[in-house]
């Protein structure tokens, strides 16, 4: 099974739960199991974490054994990304509407691309959106594709901060 992770994951859990100066296992125990090939980060996904403001996650984020440990070593396939973005939101989505659609389309692509594939995001299911509202677990169960959030992530890969 391979896990992939959105922005919103690391985002989330530097800001609210594990902050890397305070919890380093957590940060050294996504490394691991990334360097083990089991959790990756799409590059368009992980541009959200490294081109936005400048703060400890970003700065983690651009050390070169991060890039080596996390980053999805693939390139996206462009008409997954379209079939996504035109079944999953809509087929006439307005310039506006894709900026609010964001990166999401990608990460859905990717997993798409693969058999055994879970997406690890904080974003919960809201059925009820519509167009370029729609959650990435909405949109993933369209397509078949599994989602986690953080707490089931770390509970299935066992990350505990005791040696």
């Amino acid at each position: 099974m391979l896990y992939l992770v959105d922005a919103n994951v690391l985002i989330d859990a530097n800001r609210d739960y594990y902050p890397i100066e305070a919890i380093p296992e957590f940060w050294e125990w996504l490394l691991e199991i990334g360097a083990a090939g089991k959790v990756k980060i799409p590059i368009e996904i992980y541009e959200e974490i490294t081109q936005g403001k400048e703060d400890e996650l970003s700065k983690w984020a651009r050390e070169t054994e991060v890039k080596e440990a996390l980053l999805l070593d693939e390139d996206v396939d462009i008409d997954l990304v379209q079939n996504v973005t035109e079944k999953g939101y809509a087929n006439d989505l307005s310039d506006i509407e894709l900026s609010n659609v964001g990166r999401d389309p990608f990460l859905i692509a990717y997993a798409l691309a693969r058999e055994n594939c879970t997406i690890v995001t904080t974003e919960g299911s809201r059925p009820k959106r519509q167009r370029s509202n729609r959650h990435i677990p909405d949109v993933c169960e369209d397509f078949g594709i599994r989602t986690i959030n953080t707490f089931e992530f770390i509970k299935i890969m066992k990350f505990t901060t005791r040696s």
